[in-house]
């Protein structure tokens, strides 16, 4: 492809993707920090991986924005860039239409998270298959922890007992007696993990449950707060919309799960 084409694509693209690179503090021709700007203009999805969020503060569309990157560079980001709110120990951060992340496996998250935003939950999950990825992670989860885990796959046997049985009622205590451990050692373990509480987990697998549904059914709110485990609707309306941001029935009549909806009949 030739550099005229390659232009022409740049200045029309919905999404422009920004790789890391070596040295952080490397200066970039003006025309590619020109190209982020343009982007940033138009209102383009902007994804920087790892060090890829250094170009972006340097053409100057990170000013007065929340960011991350790699943990071994967020303090020299801060540095650099007084005006970016640098967040620590972030997968990824979203802050507008200009996303960030941190080393290469976050931002595969951050590109299954651009996915599960476009064409929904379900896309997401058959994109992630492809790749020999799991599901996406949520923007909150930790780059790290502390304390290293002994072996990050030996709660998984619990972790899939509770997603084949999200539908029924789930404690700690439960999935403690499944995992043989005691409440306060699964609780610690559990954490050490994947970085959040047991119960708040099982919440977030219930949400992504209900989404699937919401894409891919005809089914009544009701029955959905039921087969992913919510109890009442009403319990079910109040955390959907604080993780997703909108309400089942927003979420359902949406372009994108309408889109979905759609392409099955």
């Amino acid at each position: 492809m030739g550099s005229e084409e390659q232009g022409s694509d740049l200045e029309s693209a919905d999404i422009v993707v920004v790789p890391g690179y070596e040295d952080p503090q490397l200066p970039l021709p003006e025309e590619y920090l020109k190209v982020l700007r343009d982007a940033a203009e138009r209102n383009a999805r902007v994804v920087a991986i790892c060090t890829g969020v250094f170009a972006l503060a340097a053409c100057g569309i990170l000013k007065g924005k929340t960011a991350t990157t790699h943990w071994r560079h967020t303090e020299q980001l801060q540095q650099m860039y007084p005006e970016i709110d640098v967040l620590q120990n972030r997968l990824f951060v979203e802050d507008g239409a200009i996303l960030t992340s941190a080393g290469g496996g976050a931002g595969i998250d951050a590109c299954l998270h651009v996915v599960q935003s476009d064409f929904g939950s379900t896309v997401a999950d058959g994109v992630a298959k492809d790749v020999v990825f799991s599901a996406v992670r949520g923007a909150n989860e930790p780059q790290y922890t502390d304390v290293p885990a002994p072996d990050r796959d030996s709660l998984r046997a619990t972790r899939e007992w509770v997603i084949d049985n999200i539908g029924s009622p789930i404690t700690v205590q439960r999935m403690a007696d499944h995992s043989l451990l005691s409440r306060r050692t699964f609780n610690r373990r559990f954490a050490r993990e994947l970085g959040m509480p047991p119960m708040r987990w099982v919440a977030l697998q219930r949400v992504l449950h209900a989404r699937r549904l919401l894409e891919t059914s005809d089914w009544s709110v009701e029955r959905i707060a039921g087969e992913a485990g919510f109890g009442t609707a009403a319990n079910f309306r109040t955390l959907f919309r604080r993780e997703v941001g909108v309400t089942p029935t927003a979420y359902r009549t949406s372009p994108i799960t309408s889109h979905i909806q759609g392409g099955k009949s």
